[in-house]
């Protein structure tokens, strides 16, 4: 069983929707991820038993430490939610105070709940109250941004007011609401929010490589990493970065060494949803695997012809065939998807 760790030697997999399912937190935790977070939950659906949450709540004995990522805004629900899922087995939670995305704001969640400091703080002060009934004790963290317009640095305030109220950890991508994905993060803002607190502070925002990873921890002096889309490209990133800062040999990002973990994104997608929606889903997201190599719209034109599993699994074995491109642009374009 893995140990939940905040340290510079254990990186994370952040809360990505629509992709840091089961079946892809089981692969990167092959490749080196200390702790996977789930895709976002909404605290309103689970209070309505939406069943639209049932794949997002699946986990295994494989997965822990899993951190399940809730939303939402209305303090009413929080409590009984919380007593729900602790009596399902889940014992690590983060309150998404981050996301910029036009439908979660309109809710008053994600990053919009830095609008309203004392609301949010409120939220994690239940969340942290719930999480201490759990037999082995509960953990809570928070991811925010900045603040919700560009130039409210209400960062720090909120952090030291979370450690307050018991907070175990931040997570903190260093851009503003308004800015969404626009611009570069801001990393000397989460040395600042490092120097301010003395809970642990895990950083997120433009870590699209290992080496981006490990620059960070070395600028910022924080305590751990959160890959995002960098892991949707590249899996096995949390592996190269551990490799860079041990100084070992980092793996070969080849066709045969991509196939591989496609093939076994493909098993673990079939063993653990395996239906047809999975099937689409993981058909779809194999190219992004591939970005760099030559043939990648040769591949994605194959991979839509599949039809089964079996199918699928024989098209993906191409990859070990393909080569690296000259020229990284044109055939090697994929959609970029965002936290």
């Amino acid at each position: 069983m893995n140990t939940f760790s905040i340290n510079p030697d254990s990186p994370w997999l952040a809360p990505l929707a629509g992709y840091s399912d089961l079946p892809f937190r089981l692969l990167v935790k092959q490749y080196g991820c200390a702790v996977g977070c789930s895709e976002m939950v909404s605290v309103k659906g689970l209070a309505f038993k939406n069943m639209a949450t049932r794949r997002i709540l699946a986990t295994c004995p494989e997965d822990t430490p899993m951190v399940l990522q809730l939303f939402g805004s209305e303090a009413q629900f929080f409590e009984p939610v919380m007593e729900k899922l602790l009596g399902m087995g889940m014992r690590n939670f983060d309150l998404n105070a981050g996301c910029p995305v036009r439908k979660v704001l309109k809710s008053g969640s994600g990053v919009k709940l830095m609008e309203d400091l004392g609301k949010l703080v409120n939220l994690a002060s239940i969340m942290v109250s719930k999480a201490a009934e759990h037999p082995d004790g509960g953990r809570v963290g928070i991811k925010f941004r900045l603040g919700f317009n560009k130039g409210e640095n209400v960062y720090i305030d909120l952090a030291k007011r979370l450690e307050d109220v018991g907070v175990d950890w931040v997570t903190m991508h260093p851009r503003y609401g308004k800015q969404m994905f626009a611009g570069a993060a801001d990393w000397t803002k989460l040395a600042l929010l490092k120097q301010a607190v003395s809970i642990p502070v895990i950083g997120s925002g433009d870590l699209f490589t290992a080496e981006s990873g490990v620059r960070c921890i070395e600028e910022t002096g924080i305590d751990a990493i959160m890959f995002a889309r960098g892991a949707l490209y590249d899996p096995s990133i949390f592996a190269r970065y551990i490799a860079l800062k041990n100084g070992t040999k980092i793996p070969v990002r080849d066709g045969s060494f991509l196939s591989e973990i496609v093939l076994k994104h493909i098993r673990l997608t079939k063993e653990y949803e395996g239906d047809e929606r999975s099937f689409k889903k993981i058909r779809s997201i194999i190219p992004r695997y591939a970005k760099g190599l030559k043939g990648i719209r040769a591949l994605r034109s194959s991979l839509l012809e599949c039809r089964n599993w079996e199918e699928l699994e024989k098209a993906a074995t191409v990859i070990a065939q393909l080569k690296p491109v000259d020229n990284t642009h044109g055939d090697t374009d994929v959609d970029v998807i965002c936290q």
